[in-house]
């Protein structure tokens, strides 16, 4: 075996096919990738010309492409993919061939059960890691992170690269199995050892978020925000978003839409995942009854392509949101027909939207058409399933909030109260949760 075959990346896993050159660019590709910062596409196709037999850097690429969950990319993922079929490959980059041939075949669970098993032997994967936390976000199996990053960080030094990226995934495992105190700590931590890094900047959010302290989110945000706001950070609107989200626990509709009007309409990548931010705060002002104007309408070209009824349903419930207040239900009609296609297929996510998708987006068309009484019963009848659609327990929030919303408008008084009251129990500052209380207590009898 020559030397290149013998080449290892930055946590010592060898690369098969890699030279000196092609590594060093390989391993930046990969720290921009896990980091959210920096351009990794662009370091994979620089190394793509130097060593085009390196199945590691195709393989990458693909994941790259295919956590995108854009139609589009996902299309040149599998091309990538498939052209990486022939390449020499050793039993890690098997490993990773064959989850990327299920996960850009629609299959994440399938993807994620050779990744987790993968781990087992190869801890020090970073790309493994990263990879399986995007997929299981994608499946709204956030908590799974406390655990498969928790049983490698015995194999991690604090001292070696990559060790503050996994130390922050989980951190975010943490966060999302509800255990708030450590998830900070480690957050903070991992921050501290990786400032640009965005899953740590993101976590904290999240915990202020759920722990009901809107003026600690401002003020984390704030302090950090050189850091997180770089032009190089790839999700920073994603951050701006959840600032925009302490504003509304404030009761400042007005800040929020500012900040929906700058920097999250000029940051966001015209990607599927990427969309769905502004769809999220535009409907939750618009519930609010704060005056959107024309944004609405302004925001449905830039949709069009990027949620097509089976890549994801995640991406699928804001853009229906989008065709619906832009004023085009035709189009909201006809993703739903695409939707119960691919609920009556043998594809993996078929059970999802049979179950929870389809009932989803009709009640959000009933919630828009303002049949309330039938919103509530078909949002109330899939909001213990709603983990399924994917995304954090703060993104799947806006669906409790129109659920919510729709028992007030719809006169329902003790559904409107119990799901106030709910809300309040775990974060009884927010003005949002006491506007519900306020308006589910003046129902009449």
């Amino acid at each position: 075996m020559n030397s290149a075959a013998k080449a290892k990346d930055a946590q010592g896993n060898i690369v098969s096919g890699a030279t000196a050159e092609s590594m060093k660019l390989y391993d930046e590709a990969i720290r921009a990738f896990c980091l959210v910062y920096g351009d990794p596409l662009g370091h994979v196709e620089a190394a793509l010309k130097i060593a085009a037999d390196c199945a590691m850097v195709h393989l990458a690429k693909a994941w790259m492409l295919t956590l995108s969950n854009d139609p589009g990319l996902l299309r040149t993922a599998r091309t990538v993919v498939a052209g990486a079929h022939d390449l020499t490959m050793n039993e890690r980059e098997q490993a990773h061939f064959a989850a990327l041939k299920l996960a850009t075949a629609g299959s994440r669970r399938a993807a994620v059960a050779i990744l987790d098993r993968h781990l087992m032997s190869y801890p020090r994967d970073l790309v493994a890691h990263v990879v399986a936390a995007f997929l299981d976000i994608n499946l709204g199996r956030t908590p799974l992170e406390r655990d498969r990053v928790g049983r490698t960080l015995m194999f991690w030094s604090k001292d070696e690269p990559g060790y503050g990226i996994v130390l922050a995934l989980h951190g975010f495992g943490l966060e999302e199995a509800g255990d708030y105190g450590r998830a900070e700590d480690e957050s903070r931590a991992a921050v501290d050892l990786e400032p640009h890094n965005f899953f740590p900047h993101h976590t904290v959010a999240h915990v202020m978020e759920m722990t009901d302290r809107p003026e600690d989110g401002v003020g984390w945000m704030t302090a950090r925000e050189p850091f997180w706001s770089a032009e190089e950070n790839g999700m920073r609107s994603h951050i701006w978003w959840h600032k925009s989200l302490f504003h509304l626990e404030l009761g400042q509709c007005d800040e929020a839409l500012a900040l929906y009007d700058g920097p999250i309409l000029h940051t966001m990548r015209p990607i599927g995942t990427m969309l769905t931010d502004a769809a999220a705060l535009l409907w939750r002002l618009d519930t609010l009854g704060c005056n959107v104007g024309n944004r609405w309408r302004d925001l449905l070209p830039i949709w069009e392509g990027h949620a097509d009824g089976k890549c994801l349903m995640f991406t699928d419930m804001h853009a229906a949101m989008v065709e619906l207040r832009s004023g085009n239900e035709a189009l909201a009609e006809r993703r739903l027909e695409w939707m119960r296609e691919t609920a009556a297929s043998s594809a993996e996510a078929a059970p999802l939207y049979r179950d929870v998708g389809v009932p989803l987006v009709e009640g959000l068309v009933a919630f828009h058409q303002g049949a309330y009484d039938r919103a509530v019963d078909r949002l109330y009848g899939i909001r213990y399933d709603l983990w399924r659609i994917g995304g954090s327990n703060a993104q799947r929030d806006v669906i409790d909030w129109t659920l919510t919303e729709a028992a007030v408008r719809s006169g329902q008084r003790d559904v409107a109260v119990a799901l106030s009251y709910e809300r309040l129990g775990t974060r009884p500052r927010s003005a949002v949760n006491r506007r519900f209380q306020r308006e589910a207590e003046r129902i009449d009898d």
